[in-house]
């Protein structure tokens, strides 16, 4: 099911394209998607912009090229993943920590479409799936507590196979925020936290997404559909 909603979204790119090249378990096949459309000679001249360690290391093993964020003025299209999308399109990412280079890309995108599956629509943001808060190491706790009384609960984000917080691409820590019946206006939410001193970034993206790809299995076969954004 991932591997066809990847597939779907590279028949988005056209060659002489400066592409962002998302990050994730989805996105990944998107990048090799991608890589096999570059060398088989369909998609020429295209330029890739990683946001993350993750997805530039796949790329340049892929022989994909690369270009830095601060070297281009526009990016044509951006494909990413995302952890949440409620009916208007609006996301939650951050899951795998990349946020903030993702939403920098997103923000310089003339278009981003969004890949997922089916379990990744809600109605409402935040009810289940956390919202990643990324901070400065030695200001997390003081952020936790504006949070909390902003009622929001938030919990370290701790690694696996590490001791210790998860560690981003920044150097910086995750917070992980879940609020009171979820999220009810993400653009509001998205400003407030990131004025609390010492947060860089969060995972809400407001009015960003373009198009969203859903995949889902349909009398036993995987299938794609773009599902119609609720104002």
């Amino acid at each position: 099911m991932k591997q066809i909603v990847a597939d779907a979204a590279i028949k988005e790119v056209e060659s002489n394209m400066v592409v962002g090249l998302g990050s994730g378990s989805t996105a990944a096949l998107m990048i090799k998607s991608l890589a096999n459309e570059i060398h088989s000679g369909k998609l020429q001249n295209i330029k890739g912009v990683a946001t993350s360690f993750q997805s530039e290391v796949l790329a340049l093993e892929l022989n994909i090229p690369l270009i830095d964020l601060a070297s281009v003025s526009q990016i044509d299209l951006a494909i990413d993943g995302a952890d949440e999308v409620d009916p208007g399109f609006q996301l939650i990412k951050g899951g795998g920590a990349c946020h903030v280079r993702e939403k920098l890309v997103a923000s310089k995108a003339n278009k981003l479409f969004i890949v997922v599956d089916e379990t990744k629509l809600v109605q409402k943001l935040n009810q289940s799936f956390p919202l990643p808060v990324e901070v400065l190491p030695n200001a997390w706790k003081q952020v936790q507590d504006v949070i909390s009384e902003m009622n929001g609960s938030s919990i370290l984000r701790m690694a696996t196979k590490k001791a210790g917080p998860v560690v981003t691409d920044q150097g910086n820590l995750i917070l992980d925020v879940l609020f009171n019946d979820g999220i009810n206006n993400p653009k509001d939410i998205e400003m407030s936290i990131n004025n609390i001193p010492g947060v860089l970034e969060n995972g809400l993206f407001v009015g960003l997404t373009d198009k969203v790809l859903v995949g889902k299995i349909e009398n036993g076969n995987p299938v794609v559909y773009s599902p119609t954004r609720v104002c």
